[in-house]
């Protein structure tokens, strides 16, 4: 496995000066975004899958271990407050459970009959789609979450930064950012870890969009939870609709913060309860309520 091979470029790195060390880090780190680029076509259809599972009313997984599980499990847990979803719409699983994300469990991972024995657990089947993240591409429990899955009759996707890996055979899309050795060989927090990152950023985000839950580029189905995101919620309805401040608070009050039917509200002259109504018969798309044609931002 190439993740595993020592890096020539970091030859002697104990005998390096902390800025020859950074440096050395740094250069590497800016081939990840290439690698991820020519995976695009890969991740489209990830993105296809994720969408319509969550449209059609299933669920997505991410299951990983290590640091792989640690990221779905935070892609997953950011979806609630800044999409709207429900926090069992998208979710991460990692071998070990919940303690494994700040404890490390790391032998769990060989388990490969503890991944199928998570998705029965989960009752995860047709309606949903399940996505492997393994550095290696070979991780047991990786492995046996997809091989369930698919006798479930689930989607399943694998992203992997080894080239014809295991998780191929068991992953109906599979999603290869070849990152190469580390600088530290076998360190795949770094270059794999940052590979996949990007990638489940790419995923969520895409769908996210394409679910309706992003308008221009604003987050409009976030959920104004603090100050913080109440300020948020001002700026983007500011932004979306040039309504004095007044107005502004006015609405957002109305609406709970809730910001899309804010912004119908104020730009159609509509009252909140109208809005909701006219985003629910548009299936929550603003552009659509807002009689937008397909394209215009959306």
């Amino acid at each position: 496995m190439k993740t595993e091979e020592p890096n020539e470029d970091a030859e002697g790195l104990h005998e390096k000066s902390t800025e020859e060390v950074l440096e050395i880090i740094n250069s590497e780190d800016k081939k990840v975004a290439a690698t991820v680029g020519e995976e695009i076509p890969e991740i489209e259809e990830t993105v296809e899958v994720f969408a319509r599972t969550i449209k059609d009313g299933g669920s997505v997984y991410y299951v990983g271990a290590g640091t792989s599980g640690r990221l779905g499990v935070l892609d997953a847990s950011e979806i609630p407050p800044t999409f709207g979803l429900k926090e069992d719409r998208v979710m991460g699983l990692i071998a070990g459970g919940k303690d494994a994300v700040i404890s490390a469990k790391e032998g769990r991972e060989d388990d490969r009959e503890a991944g199928k024995q998570l998705i029965r657990e989960r009752n995860i089947g047709e309606a949903d789609l399940v996505i492997g993240i393994s550095a290696s591409g070979s991780t047991p429990f990786v492995l046996g979450c997809l091989e369930e899955a698919n006798s479930n009759g689930s989607a399943t996707a694998g992203i992997s930064n080894n080239g014809e890996a295991p998780i191929s055979k068991y992953s109906d899309i599979t999603i290869t950012a070849e990152t190469g050795p580390e600088i530290i060989a076998g360190s795949t927090r770094m270059k794999a870890g940052t590979a996949q990152k990007m990638i489940l950023n790419m995923i969520s985000t895409a769908a996210m969009v394409k679910l309706g839950k992003v308008y221009d580029n604003f987050m409009v189905d976030l959920v104004a939870s603090n100050e913080k995101l109440k300020d948020r919620a001002k700026r983007i309805l500011k932004s979306l609709t040039g309504a004095d401040e007044e107005r502004i608070k006015a609405v957002l009050k109305e609406s709970d913060y809730a910001v899309k039917p804010a912004v119908l509200a104020i730009k159609k002259e509509l009252t909140v309860a109208e809005a909701r109504e006219k985003l629910t018969a548009c299936d929550g798309y603003l552009g659509r309520a807002l009689g937008e044609e397909p394209g215009d931002r959306q």
